[in-house]
């Protein structure tokens, strides 16, 4: 009987294995959209990603929004300051499983610092705090 029960644990630890790469890899596709839609100022993509309630902090609006008002906040912003150029400078993750990036975005004239943190709801991940602060 032993050597079944070391074949049960090989398969469940292969099946937490899996849904961790699972888990990475959801966490990895949404930071990816998140980026692409930043680098094309589309308020619209990027809103998406929304949690339902997200915190905001724009040079003239700082706070917690519902989606559809920080989207409005996030084009309005875009439209003022186009995106030349954005990268991302460092990723990381905490312990509680959430995702951050912080980047450069770079606006005609403008240099802004990024911040964004995803946060799992209801087995997704969602932006929680988006932040783009002048440099």
């Amino acid at each position: 009987m032993k050597p079944l029960s070391h074949i049960y644990s090989a398969i469940i630890l292969i099946s937490l294995i899996s849904f961790q790469a699972k888990l990475v890899q959801a966490q990895d596709l949404v930071s990816d959209n998140v980026i692409k839609a930043i680098s094309k100022g589309d308020a619209s993509e990027l809103s998406k990603l929304f949690n339902s309630t997200i915190d905001i902090s724009i040079p003239e609006n700082d706070g917690t929004y519902s989606k559809d008002q920080a989207e409005i906040i996030v084009k309005k912003f875009f439209k003022k300051n186009p995106v030349t150029k954005f990268s991302i400078n460092h990723s990381g993750s905490s312990n509680d499983g959430s995702k951050y990036s912080i980047g450069t975005y770079k606006s005609n004239d403008k240099t802004f610092r990024v911040y964004f943190l995803l946060k799992k709801t209801s087995e997704k991940y969602f932006i929680q705090q988006l932040q783009f602060e002048l440099e």
